[in-house]
C-alpha cells in the first residue's frame, strides 16, 4: 500500500507549490464554507468535501489539474486522500465549486478555472469576491452541457447542496436547510461559550433549589 501510495504521489502530486489562501479572509471564506458543507453532510457518507484538494480528472495526464477552494462530490465516500484522481472515484467530477477571489487572482486565471470546470462536469459553480462583496453563480445546462451564468443569486437555493445564498449591503450569508447560517470559526466558538454559560447558570439554579444537576443525566 506504502509503495501504491508514494507512486500515486509521484505521478500525482499532492500540492502544486501554491499558498492554500492569500489572506486572512480568504482563508476565513474557505474554512466557513468546507467547515458548513461538512457539517451538513456529516451523516452522508457518500458525499466527500474538500478544501484546497488538487482534481486530477484525466488518467495519466497530472499537467491538467486544479485546486478549488472548495469542492463537494456526491456518490463518493468520506476519508483522508492527497489528491483527488478522478478514474480511481469512480470517475465521478466533482459536483459543485466554490472558489474565493483574492487579491492575487487575475481575469485571465479565473477565465482558466472556468474553462477547467465547464470542461469537466462542474455542474454548480461559486465565485464569491468578498473585497467586493460580489457573488456569481453558473449552472450547468444539462441540454447543452454548459455552465451558465444565474442572473439573480439573492436568495439563490443550490439545487445540489440545498443551502441558500443572501447578500447583505456587507457580506454572504449562507443559510442551510434548516434556517441555520454558516458559522466562521470565531462564530462557532462563541456559540460553544453561550451555550457552556448557560448550562452552567442552570445547573446553579438547580442546585439552589437542592437538585443535583449529576443526578438528572
Amino acid at each position: 500500500m506504502t509503495n501504491t501510495i508514494s507512486k500515486l504521489e509521484t505521478i500525482y502530486p499532492s500540492t502544486d507549490g501554491q499558498p492554500m489562501a492569500e489572506s486572512t479572509e480568504h482563508y476565513q471564506w474557505i474554512v466557513t464554507i468546507t467547515g458548513g458543507l461538512e457539517s451538513l453532510f456529516k451523516d452522508d457518507e457518500n458525499v466527500f468535501v474538500a478544501g484546497d484538494l488538487l482534481w486530477y480528472p484525466v488518467e495519466n495526464r497530472p499537467e491538467i489539474r486544479r485546486a478549488p477552494d472548495v469542492m463537494v462530490v456526491f456518490g463518493r465516500p468520506k476519508g483522508a486522500r492527497g489528491s483527488y484522481i478522478q478514474h480511481l472515484e469512480s470517475g465521478i467530477a466533482p459536483q459543485v465549486v466554490f472558489e474565493i477571489l483574492s487579491r492575487g487572482n487575475r481575469i485571465l486565471e479565473m477565465s482558466r478555472k472556468f474553462d477547467f470546470y465547464q470542461t469537466y462536469g462542474v455542474e454548480e459553480y461559486y465565485v464569491y469576491d468578498h473585497l467586493s462583496n460580489d457573488l456569481a453563480i453558473w449552472i450547468r445546462n444539462q441540454e447543452q452541457n454548459r455552465l451558465e451564468p444565474i442572473d439573480h443569486v439573492q436568495n439563490w437555493i443550490s439545487p445540489r447542496l440545498g443551502i441558500r445564498f443572501e447578500l447583505t449591503d456587507e457580506s454572504l450569508n449562507i443559510f442551510n436547510p434548516d434556517g441555520n447560517k454558516f458559522l466562521t470559526y470565531l462564530e462557532q466558538v462563541q456559540q460553544k461559550e453561550q451555550a457552556l454559560s448557560a448550562m452552567s447558570k442552570y445547573a446553579s439554579k438547580l442546585r439552589e433549589m437542592g437538585i443535583d444537576p449529576e443526578n438528572l443525566l
